[in-house]
């Protein structure tokens, strides 16, 4: 039997996936890496609390994963990046700046980067305390 309670449960936050961003830039530090873009595939998973947003069902009240995404695309596709870890470091960042957010994970790939591998990709995470 379901237990009863005067309260109405809370919604977790809401996760923002982004899947299989694929863009063009200038990683590694090999000379033929550093005179061609290669293709890199980046995925996100943003998390922030979304109650005002299913409640109000108001633009303001969400987190615009359009407005990262441009900024995102932006920064790879200008960059020169010689480590991995350091263009993961750099979305990861974009993916963090709003206050609202409270946890984020970038994973990219870099397909073609080992001779009998699909890919080789890199994650990096960060739990934000703000709010």
């Amino acid at each position: 039997m379901p237990h009863a309670s005067n309260t109405t449960p809370s919604i977790s936050n809401a996760i923002i996936r982004i899947t299989n961003l694929r863009l063009r830039t200038y990683i590694g530090f090999n000379p033929e890496e550093r005179e061609k873009q290669q293709d890199v595939i980046i995925n996100i998973v943003i998390h922030y609390p979304a109650e005002n947003a299913y409640e109000t069902d108001n633009v303001q009240d969400a987190l615009n994963y359009k407005t990262v995404t441009k900024k995102i695309i932006k920064h790879v596709e200008d960059g020169r990046f010689l480590l991995l870890e350091k263009l993961v470091a750099n979305v990861l960042e974009i993916c963090t700046e709003h206050h609202w957010v409270k946890f984020a994970a970038v994973t990219i790939d870099k397909p073609h980067a080992l001779r009998f591998a699909d890919s080789v990709s890199l994650t990096l995470e960060k739990h934000c305390d703000s709010i």
